[in-house]
């Protein structure tokens, strides 16, 4: 779930001519969350958890094998997990280019998996992709994370970002110029064109963290006439459910927003398809595959300004929407004047699935990340 446009890019480039295996490093300890509860039947679904992902498996025709390791708690110390999982990587590296000796390694995240795979005395062409927290919250948080981050992309041949904003920040972390390369990750278009009736619907499609600002869209939908306001569909899950519940309550929005929780991806996708407008007004977003996605199913899309993954978007065409973040009134100017004329909210769909089919196809990210691997071989 957390890793799925990892996944995607993987088969994208698969698809697109290379020949791809997995090492997925996987952490069997609980998170503290679940050992502080004590909680007997969250200890037992975790476990279960933990053993399916422990087992090799092919996911749509890739071999993906698990590296289990070890590590201290993730609040203190996650950007020295490079160090903990680099031995166990590397016995697995030794052993899958033993019996297939590979050209490129590309690991997803500065840190903690490139910081370990950079350890790794590699003889293929090392290629690091930086993706979200691994370019903000951990060189941030520790002087240990940051020098992890910094040990990846000196040992890279290739840095794949995943928007412009990501790629300045690499070399903002870096401290100098790198050979940074932007790749933007994709969505698949559906075959049909969207097509919705009755009340206009308005959905969020991510994790319930505070950064993606899902209280910043209650807020603006109390602000609209009580006859005006669409209904809300949050799909996904997190520690801030309950939190936005009791505010969807205490707003008066409650009997207008629906938490369908956490949905399996294509699930996820096609209960976004049924609405009208996506709306995440998130910081820290250095791209966003839920923008994509939504906008390749022919929903406009309203994002922050400011930040990397919205301005690119909305920089390579039409339907997406830019907001100041955290304003509300802002952003429940822009519901009101969207949600009121559906043939504007039509016409803005169009365009937005235009502008996914142009730029951010699965497709054209496979092909350019097959272009970064042999740029970086060369």
């Amino acid at each position: 779930m957390l890793g799925i446009w990892a996944h995607r890019q993987a088969v994208a480039a698969r698809d697109a001519g290379a020949e791809v295996r997995v090492l997925a490093l996987r952490r069997p300890i609980p998170p503290l969350s679940v050992a502080r509860a004590a909680d007997l039947g969250a200890l037992r679904h975790w476990g279960r958890e933990v053993r399916s992902a422990l087992r090799p498996l092919v996911l749509d025709g890739i071999e993906i094998r698990p590296v289990p390791f070890v590590a201290p708690p993730r609040p203190v110390s996650y950007g020295s997990w490079g160090y903990w999982a680099a031995p166990p990587l590397a016995r697995a590296l030794d052993q899958l280019y033993a019996e297939w000796p590979f050209d490129v390694l590309h690991a997803h995240c500065l840190a903690p998996t490139g910081h370990a795979a950079a350890r790794w005395m590699s003889r293929p062409a090392f290629v690091v992709s930086a993706h979200g927290p691994d370019m903000i919250n951990v060189p941030r948080n520790s002087s240990v994370g940051r020098r992890a981050c910094v040990a990846a992309m000196a040992k890279a041949k290739l840095v794949l970002a995943n928007s412009t904003w990501a790629a300045r920040r690499c070399e903002e972390i870096a401290g100098r110029p790198l050979p940074v390369r932007v790749v933007y990750l994709g969505a698949d278009l559906p075959r049909t064109a969207h097509t919705t009736n009755g009340a206009v619907r308005i959905v969020t499609v991510a994790h319930l963290v505070a950064r993606k600002r899902h209280e910043t869209v209650l807020r603006a939908m109390a602000l609209l006439a009580s006859e005006r306001r669409p209904e809300y569909l949050v799909i996904g899950d997190g520690p801030c459910r309950g939190l936005l519940e009791r505010l969807a309550a205490s707003l008066g929005v409650a009997d207008r927003v629906r938490f369908l929780g956490q949905l399996p991806n294509p699930e996820a996708v096609a209960r976004a398809a049924e609405c009208d407008l996506f709306v995440m007004p998130g910081v820290e977003e250095p791209f966003g595959v839920a923008f994509v996605e939504a906008m390749a199913a022919g929903l406009p899309a309203i994002g922050s300004r400011g930040e990397g993954g919205p301005e690119d978007i909305a920089a390579a065409g039409p339907g997406m929407v830019l907001v100041e973040p955290d304003d509300p009134v802002g952003l429940a100017g822009v519901l009101d004047r969207l949600t009121a004329d559906r043939g504007e909210l039509a016409r803005l769909g169009a365009a937005a699935r235009e502008t996914v089919a142009a730029n951010f196809t699965w497709e054209r990210c496979g092909a350019e990340t097959l272009a970064a691997y042999q740029a970086a071989i060369a």
